[in-house]
């Protein structure tokens, strides 16, 4: 059976406890999960229960993307998969998504989603974006991203190929590190909802709107060239 590592950085989230108990709820039994506490200074009572179950570590507040990657690094799996303390896979998320990495002898794999709302009700439809084509993939993450970062399985070889999260970037080293993976790697999208995504009032990414639209145009500007150039050679490959 894989190995699979789920980092969960955390930093002052109360919802924490429901992300650790979706994991202990895993339907796959080969899982490590991995805690990396980001200078909290807030509800650390809320993994005490979990600390046999768990690899804790803690550091200096540094942000997402530095948690990221000290887990990662920790981590002792063939696969790699982030989940925000905030919110909750479904049972089956981390067995359908394996099995669905192995038939498609895929390296980078997203699923869709559900958005709930701080209670834990669920409040869209399944989100997802389903990519007909590489092409596809390609001119949409020229654009922005478009993929949820705990939907994500990736095999931990990736890592050693494009480099981890990009500590600089506070809210958007996500859409960065999809950026450079899609340069060498296929995406490949399991089209079942098995992530709930919470959106609340002390969420990032409704906290700092004003810094993510800026840091997006950075990524978008930083990867620019080289998706175009593939964009031209795709189209060309293709005769389109």
């Amino acid at each position: 059976m894989l190995k699979v590592s789920v980092i969960v950085p955390f930093f002052n989230c109360p919802f924490i406890s429901h992300a650790l108990d979706s994991l202990l709820n895993q339907t796959y039994n080969d899982i490590e999960i991995i805690v990396i506490n980001d200078g909290s200074t807030q509800y650390k009572e809320k993994i005490i229960p979990y600390l046999d179950k768990i690899i804790y570590t803690e550091k200096e507040n540094g942000g997402t993307a530095s948690a990221l990657n000290v887990g990662i690094k920790l981590a002792t799996g063939d696969y790699i998969c982030w989940l925000s303390s905030d919110d909750i896979y479904y049972p089956q998320k981390i067995a359908l998504q394996v099995e669905f990495m192995i038939i498609n002898n895929a390296l980078f794999s997203h699923t869709n989603y559900y958005a709930i709302n701080a209670k834990g009700n669920i409040i869209t439809p399944p989100i997802g974006f389903h990519p007909s084509s590489k092409l596809e993939v390609l001119k949409q993450m020229s654009k922005g991203n478009i993929i949820n970062g705990c939907s994500t399985m990736i095999n931990k070889n990736v890592f050693t190929s494009v480099g981890f999260f990009d500590e600089t970037l506070l809210y958007t080293h996500d859409y960065d590190l999809w950026a450079r993976i899609i340069q060498k790697f296929d995406l490949h999208y399991l089209s079942e909802p098995l992530l709930l995504s919470r959106i609340h009032e002390n969420m990032g990414t409704k906290k700092y709107a004003s810094f993510i639209k800026e840091e997006n145009k950075i990524v978008i500007n930083r990867h620019k060239n080289t998706l175009t150039q593939l964009i031209t050679e795709y189209m060309a490959k293709e005769n389109l």
